[in-house]
């Protein structure tokens, strides 16, 4: 069984950095022409995963924008989260499911266990109760061959006073859970491949003001939300990420979902080259 790091490293081999965010915000489903409904949330997510197909080779379904219209909405995301992967695109479940003990591994074997009606290739986890409360789920990735995103360096301003906190040690929160994260790679990484535990930072954000060093990420997935519609570009990949840029997945949204039913697709191939531009 490969692990999810090895897999994400082919994908990305075979079809570069750019992840594509499906989020059914209402304000798109209207520009779209869609009814703000659980229908309306599966035909633009289904519009979404086959517009991707070919042209990027990673998905992330905002989970709160199906959550929204309860059992139908869910029914909604279990046939989203098949077509993409039937599609031969690996799955991010942007979850953010954060708990201790059973709770936070009980999320975990809702997402990743193979076979699941919401199984994903990896989920995005909050670790602000420790990554320690993690265990559980990060074990279970392990064993699955699934992967994680945990949170570190966010790019919404009202979390900067909790990740830019210090500890006694002297790091910060986001410094901390990023040591971390690399621990639980180091336990089942090889030395050339990329580890299965990777952090959610921010595009909009500066490393060094969170306490983070580029070449200390060299190798862990990164998920880098913020670029497009949030203000951060593409071209500063590089400038942003050094060394550990080449691990960072684009994931961008609203910037590509905007272009509307009809051009999704060439919005998708001109941020999908405009990445690999960058190279």
């Amino acid at each position: 069984m490969n692990s999810f790091g090895a897999r994400l490293q082919g994908a990305v081999a075979a079809s570069g950095r750019l992840c594509v965010g499906i989020d059914p915000h209402p304000y798109l489903l209207e520009a779209w022409g869609l009814e703000d409904s659980a229908a309306g949330v599966r035909e633009f997510a289904l519009r979404v995963v086959e517009a991707t197909q070919g042209h990027a080779g990673v998905v992330k379904p905002q989970v709160a924008f199906f959550e929204r219209h309860g059992a139908a909405g869910y029914a909604a995301l279990e046939e989203t989260l098949v077509a993409a992967r039937a599609a031969g695109l690996l799955v991010i479940a942007d979850a953010k499911r954060g708990d201790v003990g059973t709770s936070v591994e009980a999320y975990g074997q809702a997402w990743l266990s193979p076979g699941g009606s919401l199984e994903a290739d990896a989920m995005t986890v909050s670790a602000f109760q420790g990554v320690g409360s993690l265990e559980g789920v990060i074990e279970l990735a392990r064993q699955s061959g699934k992967g994680l995103f945990v949170l570190s360096a966010t790019s919404n301003p009202e979390a900067t006073v909790i990740q830019r906190s210090r500890s006694e040690e002297g790091l910060t929160v986001a410094a901390t859970i990023a040591r971390d994260v690399a621990r639980a790679n180091q336990a089942s990484t090889d030395a050339a491949g990329w580890g299965s535990f990777g952090l959610v930072l921010g595009a909009t954000v500066a490393l060094s003001d969170y306490g983070l060093e580029a070449a200390t990420l060299v190798g862990t997935p990164v998920l880098a939300p913020g670029f497009g519609h949030q203000g951060a570009r593409i071209s500063d990949l590089g400038t942003l990420f050094g060394p550990a840029a080449e691990s960072v997945l684009v994931s961008a949204s609203r910037s590509i979902l905007a272009a509307g039913p009809q051009e999704i697709g060439t919005a998708i191939r001109e941020h999908a080259n405009d990445i690999a531009s960058r190279a």
